[in-house]
């Protein structure tokens, strides 16, 4: 099949991510590669097709909301925010720095274009629920995307915002679930596993789909049918690589939480060229 012009697009700027994801880490020398790589088509649809958002005013009352739930995975959300123009690209090889405003996980106070400070697992859902819930009562036209780990469901606050996003019908909410089946200590299906995790989400009252979280095609298809549904959330549980893209580091438990070094990178880079 013909790749449209959006396809092309957006895969450039999943190249981009991933260059910058492996740039910024090496220059830190330390974060977490393995799901910032495996989440990077998910982030790049939504900032640079799907979601309603100004640059030039990062507070725009109307705009789009995104929380990483996952919030050690902040590489892949600053280079998006840097590839849309929140901030200058160059302030990457500042990550994890002292004094920058970029640090390990997400700061909604000093990062221009985070929505929610995130790095507790567990709370970024509850966080979004929040918000979806205010959007409603104050009858606005945004929705609250949110990006979930797999490993990060094992925790029960998950269940409970889970549950709450059902009672109060909140149609503006769309979840993604990063399924890449490993997380620091393990396969998640050996540390607590939560399967069967489709089940269990229907069971608490959300629409649930499950795709290739890298096929753009899919994952547009599966937003598109969220935007639709009415009266519950819309779960979007998108099966990934850990370390998508760099052949050393997919499926590849030690590259969860270690940065690459400088020849490592070197390699890396090579082969997203």
């Amino acid at each position: 099949m013909e790749k449209t012009l959006d396809q092309q697009k957006l895969e450039e700027h999943a190249k981009q991510l991933r260059q910058d994801i492996i740039t910024m880490l090496a220059e830190a020398g330390s974060g977490h590669p393995g799901g910032s790589l495996s989440a990077t088509e998910i982030v790049t649809y939504l900032y640079f097709k799907e979601m309603q958002l100004d640059p030039q005013n990062p507070s725009w009352s109307d705009r789009d909301r995104f929380v990483l739930s996952k919030g050690h995975a902040a590489p892949v959300l600053y280079a998006a925010l840097a590839g849309r123009g929140f901030f200058p690209r160059g302030l990457l090889l500042q990550v994890r720095k002292i004094n920058c405003p970029l640090q390990g996980h997400p700061d909604m106070k000093k990062v221009p274009g985070v929505d929610m400070s995130t790095g507790s697992l567990g709370q970024g859902l509850s966080a979004s629920v929040g918000m979806a819930l205010a959007g409603k009562l104050d009858q606005k036209d945004y929705r609250i995307f949110a990006l979930l780990g797999d490993g990060e469901i094992e925790e029960g606050q998950i269940w409970e915002a889970a549950m709450a996003a059902a009672h109060y019908k909140l149609d503006n909410m769309i979840v993604f679930l990063d399924h890449n089946g490993l997380q620091i200590d393990g396969p998640v299906s050996e540390v607590m596993s939560p399967e069967p995790i489709v089940d269990k989400f229907q069971a608490f009252g959300w629409h649930v789909q499950r795709i290739n979280g890298h096929s753009f095609t899919e994952i547009e298809a599966a937003v598109e049918v969220a935007k639709n549904i009415t009266g519950k959330p819309a779960m979007i549980i998108a099966d990934t690589v850990k370390g998508k893209g760099v052949s050393f580091m997919e499926n590849q438990l030690g590259w969860h939480g270690n940065a690459p070094t400088r020849e490592q990178s070197e390699k890396a880079l090579a082969e997203l060229a």
